[in-house]
């Protein structure tokens, strides 16, 4: 999990002297007064006598950045009697742009970020330029719905000072395997790694696909060790699960399970049973590797799958049939997958607007409005909210088979494509019904086997994600690096995995252990511990 710096050194600093005319870091409450029914669309903010003028800074990524006066704009200002101002570039911009903003010492009414985790939201916050919004959350049916746990990733001190958007918790990258394989051979769905490497070496040896051809192997494979194969939250590389000698926290990356994993793929590799030449294999290439039928276990998840790439495999492969792997037991008797973090990006509100408590309601209620979440079944022009946020049926968008086709970003066609990371929040995972949305057959049936198997499994929820450690901001994404270059040549044979204590040394030494130490001081200082749910 990569982290990404979206702000200067240069903006922070200029920050230090432009709090003040951002905002006076005032705790005076707003008490916002949301309709009885609690839904923003019922309260008719174009009725207010007075409007406002509501500035936004946000990113878009390429491909997707509207116009600066786009029709979407306009809806918005007829809805909430405002007049809205949004500055939005594309995310490769946004540091130049942020920098700009604060150096200024003006800063808008409402700013995105992409990750919380980056130094200027914890020191802006502190420093007094962003609304703590604690009091508002239970005001709101959108907030209301923000999990306890994403609630204490983004606070500093117990004060919320961002509204996260929704990511779902649940539905990380998880293996799964070619069903129809295991039954050609006659065998079952691995339950340990050891079963697991006796499969990946029949798919390699044993002509899974019947087609009296040696084409085969098991573990679909690319650059940086991806995917992990991680079969539970005790051998995720990227969870914080296990504790050292001291007691201390430590991702799994350098842990003992990590080394038995690298071990288990050695041998794999080894006997020609994963990805050859993996180590310098795209993500692109993989996927067409496992989708082109030459793989037989690889990951998957409900949201977000490539149906191009499933109708590859459906073409060559007319029968196949894909399945999650459930996880493992662990050793220490724990049987689970980790959770995400929750949400995916965070939406900052200037400190002023605590002085402005009408201003404020509007802004509000825009942003819950924004994340109303609406079923599968609701997402057509029946539902007059739906078919507003998104532009309005055959302008905005369209419904095909069933599917809601978006109209490009680009365009500035609905009031979506302005409001500032507008993510309707579920009210659980599979609430979504990511599988309900794919026409590829092969493909939306195991989306939902993924969405019952995460429902019906626990998940640990890492305790990283819920504390700042200014080096694993600054180094964390190089220290991963090292150790996959050396886990990798462990793997090719390169280096002997008998120098693991040797490794993790080097990796302690390059920053390491001094991430360990600030991520643990912040964990014993907010009381916060790796927990399943």
């Amino acid at each position: 999990m990569k982290m990404k710096k979206i702000a200067s050194t240069a903006a922070i600093a200029a920050l230090s002297v432009s709090v003040a005319a951002c905002g006076s870091g005032s705790t005076e409450k707003a008490s916002p007064s949301p309709s009885a029914s609690g839904q923003a669309a019922s309260a008719k903010p174009s009725d207010a006598p007075k409007k406002f003028t509501v500035t936004t800074l946000d990113f878009r990524y390429a491909g997707s950045v509207p116009p600066s006066n786009g029709r979407g704009i306009e809806l918005i200002n007829q809805k909430f009697n405002v007049d809205y101002k949004p500055q939005i570039v594309v995310v490769t911009d946004y540091l130049q742009k942020l920098s700009a903003t604060v150096a200024s010492g003006d800063l808008p009414d409402i700013i995105t970020l992409e990750n919380h985790q980056d130094s200027q939201y914890f020191k802006w916050a502190k420093q007094g330029a962003f609304l703590p919004l604690n009091d508002y959350l239970d005001k709101y049916e959108s907030f209301k719905l923000i999990p306890e746990n994403v609630r204490k990733s983004v606070s500093i001190d117990g004060k919320m000072y961002g509204l996260p958007a929704y990511f779902p918790l649940n539905y990380q990258l998880t293996p799964m395997i070619r069903q129809d394989w295991l039954d050609n051979l006659g065998l079952k769905m691995p339950t340990s790694y050891e079963e697991l490497k006796q499969v990946a070496i029949a798919f390699t040896t044993q002509d899974p696909d019947k087609n009296g051809k040696n084409d085969t192997y098991g573990l679909a494979m690319s650059q940086n060790i991806n995917p992990p194969f991680s079969m539970g939250a005790y051998w995720d590389f990227l969870a914080w699960y296990h504790k050292d000698t001291e007691g201390n926290y430590v991702p799994g990356i350098i842990t003992e399970p990590r080394k038995e994993l690298i071990t288990w793929m050695a041998d794999l590799y080894k006997q020609g049973a994963a990805t050859p030449d993996f180590a310098v294999m795209n993500w692109g290439q993989t996927n067409k590797e496992f989708y082109g039928g030459k793989a037989g276990i690889f990951i998957g998840t409900p949201r977000g799958m490539n149906e191009t790439y499933a109708q590859g495999l459906a073409d060559v492969a007319p029968g196949a049939k894909l399945e999650p792997i459930p996880p493992f037991k662990a050793p220490d008797g724990s049987q689970g997958f980790t959770a995400h973090q929750g949400f995916s990006g965070i939406t900052l509100l200037n400190a002023k607007l605590a002085k402005e408590p009408e201003k404020l309601q509007r802004i509000l209620e825009m942003l819950d409005y924004s994340r109303k979440f609406y079923p599968i079944d609701q997402q057509n022009a029946n539902n007059k909210d739906f078919d507003w946020i998104t532009g309005n049926d055959g302008q905005g968008y369209k419904v095909e088979n069933g599917t809601v086709k978006k109209e490009s970003g680009e365009k500035g066609l609905k009031p979506l494509d302005y409001m500032p990371l507008a993510v309707p929040w579920a009210p659980s995972d599979d609430a979504n019904s990511y599988s309900k949305t794919y026409k590829v057959p092969v493909l939306a049936d195991v989306a939902a086997k993924f969405e019952k198997l995460h429902v019906d499994t626990k998940h640990y929820f890492n305790p990283v994600n819920a504390v700042f450690s200014e080096t694993r901001l600054s180094k964390e994404v190089d220290l991963w690096k090292y150790m996959y270059e050396e886990q990798t040549k462990m793997i090719y044979g390169q280096r002997p995995i008998s120098d693991w204590d040797n490794l993790v040394k080097e990796w302690k030494d390059k920053g390491g252990a001094q991430m360990v130490k600030e991520v643990n001081d912040a964990l014993k200082a907010a009381n916060i511990k790796g927990e399943w749910k």
